[in-house]
């Protein structure tokens, strides 16, 4: 058995929206707004952009670099995250789209990397795993159904 270098986690879910809007519901703040960013996303999810997210129920404002976007496919953005593995102190989300069923319905697969493996790192991957199964979930609301799920939910 070889030894852990770095933690990396990937979640999954199926959304029944075809992947343009999907990756529509990820890349506009307006829409990321409602349904995930509770305090707010200020610029479209664009390769190159440095865009901010902001949560009410984390303090303060901050920057996510957008390493590539690719409609309506692939999302790869950047952040700074303690305990992670890259010398810039930095991870990287991975968002990727896959039609199904005719291209009615998307499968949406998030992979976030690298963190040290250190009690440091393991504790921001998993709450970073946590906050993106509800992603994932408040993602799917929100598209099939037009419900914001975290309203209310973390303060």
């Amino acid at each position: 058995m070889s030894e852990l270098d770095e933690i990396t986690f990937t979640v999954s879910g199926r959304v029944a929206r075809p992947c343009a809007e999907v990756y529509e519901a990820i890349a506009d703040p307006a829409q990321l707004s409602q349904y995930f960013t509770t305090a707010g996303a200020r610029g479209r999810l664009e390769s190159g952009a440095t865009v901010t997210w902001d949560f009410a129920d984390f303090p303060g404002a901050f920057p996510v670099r957008v390493v590539e976007a690719t409609p309506p496919r692939r999302i790869v953005i950047a952040w700074d995250s303690e305990g992670a593995v890259e010398a810039s102190g930095t991870t990287t989300v991975v968002f990727e789209l896959e039609p199904l069923d005719g291209d009615t319905r998307t499968l949406v697969t998030i992979t976030e990397s690298s963190w040290t493996v250190t009690p440091e790192g393991l504790g921001a991957a998993m709450g970073n795993c946590q906050g993106w199964t509800g992603m994932l979930a408040a993602l799917k609301a929100w598209v099939e159904h037009g419900i914001n799920l975290r309203e209310g939910f973390y303060v």
